[in-house]
C-alpha cells in the first residue's frame, strides 16, 4: 500500500507543498469545490503523481471524518497539508469562524487520530494572527485546547465579541497556531509531527480577491512598505513546507512559522505601525 498525503484545499499553496513531499506516495486532493480537486489532480497526474480526489466541507465534522476514513483506506497517512480557508473579503463572520477556526480544529483532531508513525502535517494559517493584540493566557489556552465542537461557544467568539470579518479572521488564525501547538502533543503519541505556517500575502486566487476587494489599498501598502517589498509565491511556501515535513525538520513540531516578507515586523517597528 502506498503512503498517502492528504491535501485539504487544493489550491496553489497546497499543491506547491504536495509536489515537494509526495514523490512515490498517493496524493488525495480534497476541496469543497469538487472541480478544484479534479483540476489539481490533473496537474499532478501529468507530473507523474498518483492521485485521487474527494469533496470535503471542513466546517462539517462528518465530512472531515469521512475524508480521514477515505485516506486511511488507501494506505498509511504519512502527510497532511491543510490549506483550506476563506478570507475576510470572501465570507461573513460566521463562515470564517466555522471554516478557518472550527474546521481547522476538526481536521487536526480527525487526522491526529490516524496519522502513521513518522507522519507530518502542515496547517496554513496567516500573518493576520500575528497582528491580533495579545489575548489573555486563559483565552490562549481555551483556543488551544477546548474540544472542537465546543469552540464556537467560547465567550471571545460570541457574536457581540467579534467586531468584523477581519477580527474573525485574526482570531481564527491565532487559534490555528495555538491549536497546532496543543495538537503536537497528541500527535506525538502516534509518532507524528504537526506545524503551522503563517504566510503573508502570497499570490493566489484568495490573495487576488483581497487585493481587488475593499481592503486592496491597504494590502498594496503593506507590500510597498514591507522589508521584502513584494508578495510571496506559493513555491516559497512550498519550500518551507517541504523542509518542515521532511527529515531536515524532524526536530520541529508544534511550531508556527511567520513568512510575510517582514510585513509584521514593519507593522510593529516600521512604517506600517498604526
Amino acid at each position: 500500500m502506498s503512503e498517502v498525503v492528504v491535501v485539504i484545499g487544493a489550491g496553489s499553496i497546497g499543491q506547491a507543498i504536495a509536489r515537494r513531499v509526495s514523490a512515490g506516495k498517493h496524493v488525495l486532493l480534497a476541496d469543497l469545490r469538487a472541480q478544484a480537486a479534479v483540476d489539481a489532480a490533473k496537474v499532478l497526474d501529468e507530473a507523474g503523481f498518483e492521485t485521487s480526489v474527494a469533496s470535503v466541507d471542513v466546517s462539517s465534522r462528518a465530512s472531515v471524518e469521512a475524508l480521514a476514513q477515505q485516506a486511511a483506506a488507501i494506505g498509511p497517512v504519512a502527510g497532511l497539508i491543510h490549506a483550506a480557508g476563506v478570507s475576510p473579503s470572501q465570507a461573513p463572520i460566521s463562515a470564517i469562524l466555522a471554516v478557518d477556526l472550527y474546521g481547522t480544529a476538526v481536521v487536526l483532531e480527525a487526522f491526529g487520530a490516524i496519522m502513521a508513525p513518522g507522519g507530518s502535517g502542515i496547517v496554513i494559517a496567516s500573518q493576520s494572527g500575528h497582528r491580533l493584540p495579545a489575548l489573555t493566557a486563559a483565552e490562549d489556552k481555551q483556543l488551544a485546547t477546548t474540544p472542537a465542537d465546543d469552540l464556537l461557544a467560547l465567550p471571545l467568539l460570541a457574536p457581540d465579541a467579534v467586531r468584523d470579518t477581519l477580527h474573525a479572521y485574526q482570531l481564527s488564525k491565532r487559534a490555528n497556531a495555538l491549536r497546532v501547538a496543543a495538537e503536537a502533543v497528541r500527535w506525538a503519541k502516534r509518532g507524528a509531527r504537526v506545524n503551522c505556517i503563517s504566510p503573508g500575502i502570497i499570490i493566489t486566487p484568495l490573495a487576488k480577491d483581497e487585493l481587488s476587494g475593499p481592503r486592496g489599498e491597504g494590502y498594496r501598502r503593506m507590500l510597498s512598505l514591507s522589508p521584502a517589498g513584494r508578495a510571496g509565491t506559493p513555491d516559497e511556501v512550498g519550500a518551507l513546507g517541504a523542509f518542515l515535513m521532511g527529515r531536515e525538520g524532524a526536530f520541529i513540531t508544534g511550531s508556527d512559522f511567520l513568512m510575510d516578507g517582514g510585513v509584521t515586523a514593519s507593522f510593529f517597528y516600521g512604517e506600517l505601525a498604526p
